[in-house]
Parts: structure tokens; sequence; C-alpha cells
């Protein structure tokens, strides 16, 4: 059995960057990224950010949290995109596990913004929206273990040191 680690944050903290590097640093692994369930409603599909998307974006965590906990059959998994702290615990019930590691990646607010105005093909450019989810990650009930507040390293680093915490079990969340 695998282990499986969120890497989450709000736009232009860096979550695609170090979970792909994560992801490398095992033998067999599985990066899925969570904005590619949002991509699966063809019809009807609500920005995630607006009220009235609440429902559609429980069943979309759920399904993302039943596909990373399967992938846990066959070795490490990485899920990367914007799983804040409530939302947290419906996606652990739905892997299965009984615990997974919780990474939130909380850089100043004004890198994240330089960094979403600044990224080439990415579909995410909503300014209003970054500064809510970061004011909204900023002020969750979540364990200071939880949170790299690092903006200085390169995604390599971020990654080498969410490896060597893992082994420790800092990031640890034990399912409700």
């Amino acid at each position: 059995m695998g282990e499986l680690v969120v890497v989450t944050g709000p736009p232009g903290a860096g979550k695609s960057s170090v979970s792909e590097e994560l992801a490398r640093r095992w033998q067999t692994s599985a990066l899925v990224p969570g904005d590619a369930f949002f991509g699966m409603i063809k019809q009807g599909y609500i920005l995630p950010w607006l009220p009235q998307s609440h429902r559609q974006n429980a069943v979309v965590i759920e399904a993302a949290g039943a596909a990373a906990g399967r992938f846990c059959d066959i070795g490490f998994v990485v899920v990367e995109g914007v799983i804040g702290p409530w939302f947290l615990p419906t996606f652990a019930r739905a892997t299965g596990l009984a615990y997974l590691h919780y990474v939130v990646l909380l850089p100043p607010l004004d890198i994240c913004i330089e960094r979403v105005n600044s990224r080439v093909d990415h579909a995410f450019s909503n300014m209003s929206v970054t500064h809510d989810l970061h004011r909204a990650f900023a002020a969750a009930a979540l364990d200071a273990r939880h949170v790299i507040t690092d903006s200085d390293s390169q995604p390599a680093g971020l990654a080498e040191l969410i490896k060597e915490q893992l082994g420790r079990g800092v990031f640890r969340y034990s399912r409700p």
C-alpha cells in the first residue's frame, strides 16, 4: 500500500511544480491533478468559487479522493489542487484510507499574484479569486505543521523538504 500526499494552496502557490517533483521521487507513483476532475463536467459547470457551486465541488472532491485512494494500491500518490481545509474531511473520507499527508503551500500573496500573472498556457488568471483563496487558506483553522510558507526555494528543494517531513509524519492527517 502506498502513501497519499495532498499538495494544496491558493493559485500561484507552486502546487503543480512541487507535486511533479515530489512524484518523481518514488519508483512507483501517480500524480492526480485535482483540476482534471472539474474538467470532466461538460454541461452545467459552475465556477468553483461561486457560492452555488458547493454541491458540485463536494462531488468533485469526493471523486478525486476516491481515485487517489485507489491509486495507493500501486504506489505513492500525489494529489495536486485546491483542496482547502474546509473540504479536507470530505476528501479524506472519500479516499477510504485511515490517514493521508496534507501539505499547504502558502507563499506571500504578492508571490502568488506574480506567478499567476506570469503563467503561460494556463486556464486560470482570476486575481480576485487568487486573493480570496489566499485569504481563506491563511485564515483557516489548520495546524501550522501542515503549512509551508517558503517562497524562496525551487520546486525540487520544496519537494525534497516535503519528502523528508513525510518520513517523520509531520504532515499526517487522520481521517475523521
